[in-house]
């Protein structure tokens, strides 16, 4: 999967969550957003599916919603596992996850993977820290096929939906236009242009001998 179509289904998925949270009137928590739940046509058109966790969000003075812990382990947010408390941004930790899930090509959860290397958060955290170790977070199959600059952009974007603290994390329409204009600027670029940085990085990434298909469990069910 190139990196244009990677952008183009965390477009389409924040899309769908804008939708929930700010026109659906109460808003809507989906809960469970995961690369599962995101199904792809052809042409890598993403639309959101599996509306069973679902939630109304919360009204009036309300903060949050108080409800049983569900979700996929490894996409839930942490202040909603230990609480029970259900906002919008819970679904913007998900949301990150599946940002980080597009750019690593990595699963959220992988027990075939060694110990510390298992959950794709917990695993991401020194990576998303330091911008000189953004690309050994991409996927090895994009073979550095990417801007660099954009690379950059999504990753502070996956690093500002998984905040651990959930008051710190943007809002859906927020990182809505943070990625148009994020895919405007990737449409724009070939691996031909001159004038943009190309990272070539990544073959030399310890990723590099990782085999699998990107994205695995995002893959095109009609």
């Amino acid at each position: 999967m190139s990196w244009n179509n990677r952008i183009k289904i965390a477009v389409g998925a924040a899309r769908g969550i804008e939708y929930l949270h700010c026109k659906a009137n109460p808003p809507v928590i989906y809960r469970d957003l995961k690369s599962a739940n995101i199904l792809l046509d052809n042409d890598f058109n993403p639309k959101l599916s599996d509306f069973g966790l679902a939630k109304l969000g919360p009204v009036g003075d309300n903060t949050h919603v108080s409800t049983r812990v569900m979700g996929t382990y490894g996409y839930c947010a942490p202040e909603y596992a230990m609480s029970g408390k259900l906002t919008l941004k819970s679904d913007i930790y998900c949301f990150g996850v599946v940002l980080l899930e597009l750019i690593t090509g990595r699963k959220a959860i992988d027990t075939s993977k060694k110990h510390g290397e298992q959950n794709l958060v917990s695993w991401s955290r020194p990576y998303l820290k330091d911008q000189k170790k953004f690309s050994l977070l991409v996927d090895p199959l994009i073979r550095g096929c990417y801007p660099r600059r954009c690379l950059n952009y999504a990753i502070a974007i996956t690093a500002m939906c998984l905040n651990e603290e959930a008051n710190f994390r943007p809002l859906i329409g927020d990182i809505v236009v943070a990625l148009e204009y994020l895919a405007s600027q990737s449409q724009n670029w070939s691996p031909e242009s001159r004038n943009v940085e190309v990272c070539n990085a990544s073959q030399s990434s310890p990723m590099r001998s990782e085999k699998g298909t990107p994205h695995q469990s995002n893959s095109k069910r009609g």
